[in-house]
């Protein structure tokens, strides 16, 4: 099959619009598959522009040898390229293509001494009508591929020709999450960490739920989603940092020495009401600031912003914990890990997914775990979900995890019973041994 040489040689949008019409007049039925790079702009940045066109050439040729010639493939702008997918409207096939692209990806690219990893927004389109507009076609492959960028949990949206966007949902979420705030409908549930050699509750990660009048229990995604849309996610935030300090109230109350962990947002990081804020509500409720762990994700954490290597050297100094979260999920830049002065490495959860059939993901814990030791820095492992992996992870050496072989997350009430058990026991039948 033939590579490209040159971006230039790649149909451009225009070019690309023409042969999508062109295919659709010769198919029974189109999709249309529209691949935003995340992130690329930090390649060009800070690697100049001639490496990042060097990436998005390979980045193209290998989406041509992946799903080979029945596909076509354009460059819609910058870094987001088109892929048509003739005789093809089954919303279930396109997204198994999503997932082989993702997994296609996970595997570096190099070029002049520099990896790049991959990671992309998704959109696509399916149409199996005689009655086909170019133009909304493709302005509705944009439409889902905006929904995409959007949702912060899920880089994939399909639509067809009668799908509606949920534009006036999303409305409607952020009219109700400012009735949320004020009638105290968002309550915060906790996921016990484990000390994986005891099996004793070390901690907790506070995880935000929304007791919707309508639609019941809703997860953080819509959530905060509508907040961030809404420039909400300090008021939000703050919010959720004052729940954590009165749940420490009441456990320092029960004797019960336990550190909450609590997601903070990149808005809160370069917030600088964000030191002040937690220095009053540890006064106000008269705990210590050790007692908080503040979990931030991976491209946070790292990111080369002098506001945020300010804000964490000072949240340190007043003995907050930091951990970065999702350890190993994005591009780790390895020199900013070791420059960042941390608390702990929260392993991501994919890694410990089929633990026991992959050797190699048992082999990036280790690495994770060497790093973690070289730091002076627990490592703690997301989703135990086995007690093959339990044991795994105690051959390795990692000392903590959270999982739903131990508990999902649960209302306070529920986590304090079962932090007063001498050990936890996980959600199957059969009691976890220490």
């Amino acid at each position: 099959m033939s590579q490209h040489r040159t971006l230039a040689t790649i149909p451009n949008r225009y070019a690309f619009i023409d042969s999508v019409s062109k295919q659709a007049s010769q198919s029974t039925s189109i999709s249309l598959m529209l691949v935003d790079v995340v992130r690329f702009s930090d390649v060009t940045t800070s690697l100049g522009i001639h490496v990042g066109d060097r990436f998005l050439l390979q980045i193209a040729n290998r989406i041509q040898l992946l799903f080979g010639e029945r596909v076509f493939i354009g460059r819609i702008s910058g870094d987001i390229f088109g892929i048509v997918f003739p005789n093809e409207s089954n919303e279930v096939v396109m997204r198994e293509m999503f997932e082989r692209l993702v997994e296609h990806f996970k595997t570096p690219m190099h070029y002049d001494g520099t990896a790049f990893i991959a990671d992309f927004n998704v959109g696509v389109v399916c149409d199996g009508s005689d009655h086909f507009d170019i133009t909304a076609f493709v302005s509705r492959a944009e439409s889902a591929l905006k929904q995409a960028k959007e949702n912060k949990y899920e880089n994939y949206c399909s639509l067809t020709k009668s799908d509606k966007t949920d534009t006036g949902r999303s409305l409607a979420l952020k009219a109700d999450l400012k009735r949320a705030l004020a009638h105290n409908e968002l309550e915060l549930y906790y996921q016990p960490k484990v000390d994986l050699n005891t099996l004793e509750i070390v901690g907790a990660e506070c995880l935000l739920r929304w007791n919707h009048p309508l639609d019941g229990v809703l997860f953080p995604g819509p959530l905060i989603e509508a907040a961030e849309s809404y420039n909400m996610m300090n008021e939000l935030g703050y919010w959720t940092l004052e729940q954590a300090f009165r749940a420490l109230g009441e456990l320092d109350a029960l004797r019960m020495p336990i550190i909450l962990s609590v997601n903070i947002s990149p808005t809160q990081l370069y917030d600088n009401q964000l030191v002040p804020t937690l220095t009053m509500l540890s006064e106000s409720y008269g705990l210590p600031l050790s007692f908080i762990e503040l979990e931030l994700t991976e491209d946070v954490a790292l990111s080369n912003s002098l506001m945020v290597k300010k804000q964490l050297d000072e949240l340190r100094s007043l003995d907050v914990s930091i951990s970065v979260d999702d350890f190993g999920k994005g591009y780790s830049n390895l020199a900013y890990i070791r420059d960042l002065d941390l608390d702990a490495l929260k392993i991501d959860k994919s890694f410990v997914m089929e633990l026991e059939a992959h050797p190699v993901n048992r082999a990036i814990i280790e690495a994770a775990k060497i790093i973690g030791h070289a730091k002076k820095c627990c490592v703690v492992a997301e989703g135990i979900e086995t007690v093959e992996q339990l044991h795994i992870l105690r051959e390795v050496g990692v000392s903590q995890g959270q999982g739903y072989l131990f508990s999902r997350a649960i209302p306070f009430n529920d986590f304090i019973q079962l932090a007063q058990q001498e050990i936890i026991i996980g959600s199957s039948p059969t009691r976890v041994q220490a």
